[in-house]
């Protein structure tokens, strides 16, 4: 096994090893427990000094987050409210030495279903940038992820940014995260919306996710249709649950399929509440 250190900014050689069949290491948080007691089978590049893909830059037309920001950076900068759910995610990452390591890219790459930042980025409509030496490509997160642990990103590709399109940046947005101790645990469910409302405090559009209840966190669209000229705080549990039929949970240690159903239901009219009234 060997670990190549990169010096800041040289994205080329690291996509030239990428492309050579080095596996990525950017925080490490999912990829070293992943190997506890097992070998790496191939040679790891550590990318963690890539300086270029780490922050959150304001464009035009989207925010940027680079790959490599950290979950305490994106809970420390200043964006507008439409991302106070995302924020809420990133404080609730593992520990706070996890989200001190712990990469917004590599979350989404390892794509677990109980991922705490992918649900937020879903409800953002989200997209990632995807990098080789041939160029760069786009694909919305929801396409990103095609399954269990498993993503769109080539053998030659580094994920190099996320991107959050314009527009509503006023947008009110939640996160809520069910688990069966406080800190250090694996979601049981959790879910993420983003409301904008009209001048009446109606719902104008809205923008669900679920995670922990599928093999991949997924939107809502269904749910999202039905609450357009709603009031947020006035969803009741089982309106919701009408609207969950995509989701596919699974008995485990930590909850039956049943409960995690339930449970979803609960949480998105608990984020929905908080997203209504004058705030």
């Amino acid at each position: 096994m060997r670990v190549d250190y990169l010096v800041p900014a040289d994205v080329a050689a690291a996509l030239e090893m990428r492309a050579g069949g080095c596996a990525v290491l950017a925080g490490g948080t999912d990829l070293y427990p992943q190997h506890v007691g097992r070998p790496l089978m191939q040679p790891v590049i550590d990318i963690g000094g890539l300086s270029g893909l780490r922050g959150v830059q304001e464009a035009a037309d989207a925010y940027r987050i680079g790959a490599l920001t950290r979950w305490a950076d994106l809970a420390a900068v200043a964006l507008p409210r439409c991302f106070d759910g995302l924020r809420a995610a990133a404080i609730e990452v593992g520990s706070v030495q996890v989200q001190n390591s712990g990469t917004v890219g590599g979350n989404l790459c390892n794509a677990s279903p109980a991922a705490d930042g992918i649900p937020p980025l879903l409800s953002l409509d989200a997209s990632v940038e995807l990098t080789s030496v041939a160029g760069s490509r786009v694909l919305p997160l929801e396409t990103f992820l095609i399954g269990y642990r498993q993503t769109a990103l080539r053998p030659d590709e580094l994920l190099t940014a996320v991107l959050v399109p314009r527009g509503m940046e006023d947008a009110r947005s939640a996160f809520l995260k069910l688990g069966l101790r406080r800190y250090l645990v694996i979601s049981v469910v959790m879910v993420a919306v983003v409301v904008a409302v009209d001048p009446d405090g109606l719902i104008a559009e809205a923008r669900v996710a679920v995670g922990a209840c599928s093999p991949i966190a997924q939107r809502l669209p269904s749910l999202e249709s039905h609450l357009v000229g709603r009031s947020p705080d006035e969803v009741g549990t089982a309106e919701i649950a009408e609207h969950l039929s995509s989701l596919s949970p699974i008995d485990d240690v930590r909850a039956t399929a049943g409960y995690r159903r339930e449970a979803a239901s609960v949480l998105v009219r608990r984020a929905l509440e908080s997203c209504g009234g004058d705030r």
